[in-house]
């Protein structure tokens, strides 16, 4: 059965180029029948963060990358391990690499090495001088196992380092960019078990995806040069490889790589702004692979049934943010008012626009559909949403005067006309107060009056909202209610 893994460290939140690879280690999992199991690498100690492994989980969770094996959360938002290959926590997992090391040493692959991280150093330095690879130079290597394990009985500090073959060539095919070849001569004799007895990726990743059966390894084009290391080691074990697969790099507009360094990139970023979770798998799974024809908006289950490695390009994908919005306003659109209104609500509550128990309140939530409707077709997201109809909810606007002036005309003209739409609008009753009822008597009267549309429409509109972009005046005067609009347009009117 083919079985991928997502393998994050707990560093954080899930970085958007973590999202990338799980979602495509998921897509083609489920679009081959198999298996999508989570492991968490918490080997590097320094970089481990409370409550990382949690965030990771709750953002796979949200973006709809459902976990059949491997760490996962309970109901209670506890981390649970499910499956036979366990424990899925490499911290865990200690004396197994411990035991795996010992063979390779016992076989002559690996070696114990005891230079300080002073001669290290030292070492890098002459070779970057010399603009020589910066490879371990093998000062260890012939050390007999004898005198190494006197030297670690003596408490000597020390790592366990592969012994790679000097000589000949490490190749493998990749599922993406074809045949790959390597020169052992520079290939690192990679640190495999540090001094504090935790293993490096190198290790716990190959042991532990052979151990737990994994089939097909999915990871970012970074990975690419270890991966020779990685093979080596499968073959020092006597293992048959997983097949690699690895996925371009996620750069900017400026074509730098994506990195936290650089700005909001993690999917709790894109949760708290607002983006729907559809709208952004969608744009991931389109970030170094598409479908081979013109169509950009698949579900979760579209994507998975037209999912391939052969349409996964080598060239970086370009996260572009504009594309992004543009992919979430059609999300926005295509769901249900009475669904993006439900999205909304939390929004709303944290924006101070709405109390929690009101979220209770059938009526609220009735005109909050309306004031939510105001918008739905215009905003890029759903903060963008909640900011835009804030208005609604102020209890006095700020705007400066000649916001209120149509055009060319004056502040004097703006004044008369809000006096007139003020005194009309009171002639309307409470059950015509609808955007057509309104819209109809309004333009009747306007015509009547022989106006010019702008000159009476724009004051009333900006009286309203406080805004000189803002959805029409007849919509705004529905959800405002007839007594909330005629203060409005008194007060615009005292204001000139």
């Amino acid at each position: 059965m083919i079985k991928t893994r997502f393998a994050p460290s707990p560093t954080g939140f899930l970085h958007i180029g973590g999202l990338r690879a799980a979602l495509f280690e998921y897509l083609y999992a489920k679009s081959k029948g198999g298996v999508f199991m989570v492991r968490i690498e918490d080997t590097d100690r320094e970089r481990y963060v409370e409550g990382g492994v949690e965030n990771i989980i709750r953002s796979l969770k949200w973006a709809g990358i459902h976990i059949d094996e491997g760490v996962d959360l309970n109901d209670d938002g506890k981390v649970t391990q499910n499956g036979e290959h366990g424990p899925y926590i490499q911290s865990k997992r200690l004396k197994i690499y411990r035991e795996h090391v010992e063979q390779l040493v016992a076989h002559d692959h690996a070696y114990f090495c005891f230079c300080t991280k002073e001669r290290l150093e030292k070492l890098r330095k002459e070779q970057e001088a010399a603009k020589l690879p910066t490879l371990y130079d093998g000062l260890c290597r012939d050390i007999s196992v004898e005198d190494a394990q006197e030297r670690v009985r003596a408490g000597d500090a020390h790592v366990i380092r592969m012994k790679v073959p000097r000589e000949g060539t490490t190749k493998f095919h990749d599922s993406i960019r074809g045949d790959v070849e390597f020169q052992n001569s520079l290939i690192d004799d990679q640190v495999l078990l540090k001094s504090d007895g935790f293993p490096t990726y190198h290790l716990a990743n190959v042991v532990d995806d052979h151990l737990m059966a994994v089939t097909h390894v999915i990871r970012g084009e970074e990975w690419l040069s270890s991966t020779p290391k990685h093979i080596l080691l499968y073959w020092m074990f006597g293992w048959e490889p997983p097949e690699f697969a690895h996925i371009p790099l996620l750069v900017n507009e400026k074509k730098q790589k994506l990195s936290k360094r650089l700005g909001d990139v993690s999917v709790e970023d894109f949760k708290e702004k607002g983006y729907l979770p559809e709208a952004l798998v969608n744009f991931v799974g389109f970030l170094g692979w598409n479908p081979g024809d013109e169509r950009e908006i698949f579900s979760m289950d579209e994507l998975i049934k037209e999912f391939t490695l052969e349409k996964v390009g080598k060239s970086p994908a370009i996260f572009n943010l504009e594309k992004l919005d543009w992919y979430n306003r059609e999300y926005m659109r295509r769901i249900s008012l009475d669904e993006l209104t439900e999205r909304c609500v939390p929004f709303f509550v944290n924006a101070g626009l709405l109390k929690k128990q009101e979220t209770r309140n059938k009526k609220q939530i009735e005109w909050l559909q309306q004031i939510v409707a105001l918008e739905k077709d215009r905003a890029a997201t759903l903060v963008e949403l909640v900011g835009e109809v804030g208005f609604v909810f102020a209890d006095k606007l700020e705007y400066e005067p000649q916001l209120l002036v149509w055009k060319k005309s004056t502040l004097e003209d703006a004044r008369e006309k809000l006096h007139e739409v003020w005194r009309f609008l009171q002639t309307i009753d409470e059950n015509e107060w609808t955007k057509d009822g309104l819209e109809q008597k309004v333009k009747a009267w306007i015509s009547e009056k022989k106006f010019d549309t702008g000159s009476a429409l724009w004051p009333m509109r900006v009286a309203l909202s406080g805004k000189k972009d803002s959805p029409g005046p007849f919509e705004i005067a529905e959800v405002l209610g007839r007594e909330n609009t005629v203060d409005r347009l008194q007060r615009a009117y005292s204001r000139l």
